[in-house]
């Protein structure tokens, strides 16, 4: 089924007499040295296979890995995958009302990151650079594929010691100090105790969005603990822009109504990111880091942007700097499409009707409007 099959082992230990021994293994592609490469690896039963999603639709995307992965000669570097978490990641604490715990709690640890489906070979990319921890599934109602981790070991040895190594830079880092916390109380079975308990919850009051109201009826005396403070000075990596833009980046097309050009049409490129306003420092270091860019407060919403618009800054310094430290997935396709515009504008078809028609097509099929490649 799909990537699945069997191992044969075969041993002589008589002679004449040969026996074979057969196991399910489970295959994965591995992106190592610029190539694609299939790994098989021993799974067991099938409550423990990785991949949760129909062997055909997985096939499928497989090949959307292996030519993304190929285009780009792409491995995933680890300040890439700080800031791809920065941008979309989560990290989770849940509790369940279970009569079979002494407390009547079960609690778990939730490491995650959600994406659209066409970005499952992000997914598996990731996994793959977690020792291929985690599991990675598909809505069926929605058009969202989620890699997620919720074993505590694997938490504990492989997910918590890489954001040790390659911080986190948004207010995400205090959500996953918080986290640690947590997760160090759950593997010692702190929580099986009341005292532990406690701790877990206040510490849960100020992660993410903080306690339920349903929560908040069956714990009384939750008093939160103070939520770290983040400030990042600097920025320890491009990669790291690289994977935030990944996660939160877009690269569009405007095409403004003017009455000084021929063809109605003014064509305006516009790279930009958007932020909770929490972050608005953290924005302002990227565009220092860029060289370009305004950081703007979005009026009655709490968050902020940081927009180049400038046609020589975005050919100057946003696109050679994306092509050194490339953006990973379907955005990709955007990025180059961007391009070609880009090209289009420098030698003036933008001007024209024809050059127009085709800059619009290429606009009509970026960022929501790409179906796949």
């Amino acid at each position: 089924m799909g990537n699945r099959g069997s191992k044969s082992e075969f041993r002589i230990s008589q002679p004449k007499r040969i026996s074979v021994k057969e196991q399910r293994v489970d295959g994965s592609w591995l992106l190592a040295n610029k190539a694609i490469s299939l790994r098989c690896t021993l799974m067991g039963f099938e409550r423990y296979y990785q991949v949760k999603v129909l062997s055909k639709r997985l096939c499928k995307q497989v090949s959307t890995l292996t030519s993304s992965a190929q285009a780009l000669n792409f491995s995933l570097n680890p300040w890439f995958v700080t800031g791809l978490i920065d941008a979309e990641g989560v990290f989770f604490i849940s509790f369940r009302k279970d009569k079979e715990y002494k407390l009547g709690w079960q609690i778990g640890a939730e490491f995650q990151i959600q994406l659209h489906k066409k970005d499952i070979n992000i997914l598996l990319e990731l996994q793959n650079f977690f020792s291929g921890t985690g599991s990675i599934s598909i809505s069926k109602t929605r058009q969202r594929a989620t890699y997620s981790v919720k074993s505590i070991k694997d938490i504990v040895n492989t997910i918590i010691p890489h954001f040790f190594k390659y911080n986190l830079l948004t207010q995400k880092a205090a959500d996953f100090a918080l986290f640690t916390k947590i997760v160090e109380l759950l593997n010692a079975k702190a929580h099986l105790t009341s005292e532990g308990l406690n701790k877990v919850v206040n510490l849960k009051a100020s992660l993410n969005l903080g306690i339920s109201e349903v929560l908040k009826s069956y714990f009384t005396n939750i008093i939160p603990v103070e939520r770290p403070l983040v400030k990042s000075t600097s920025l320890p990596d491009p990669n790291w822009i690289a994977g935030f833009v990944s996660g939160e980046g877009c690269f569009d097309i405007n095409l403004k109504n003017s009455t000084s050009h021929r063809t109605g049409y003014q064509v305006i490129l516009r790279f930009s990111v958007k932020q909770h306003e929490r972050d608005k420092y953290l924005m302002g270091q990227i565009s220092k880091w860029l060289g370009c860019g305004k950081v703007y407060q979005s009026s009655g919403y709490n968050c902020c942007s940081l927009t180049v618009v400038k046609y020589s800054e975005i050919t100057n310094l946003i696109i050679p700097f994306f092509k050194k430290y490339p953006v990973l997935g379907v955005k990709q396709y955007d990025f180059s499409d961007w391009c070609k515009v880009a090209n289009l504008m420098k030698e003036g078809y933008h001007l024209t009707e024809k050059g127009l028609k085709l800059i619009q097509s290429l606009k009509n099929g970026m960022n929501k409007n790409r179906s796949s490649e």
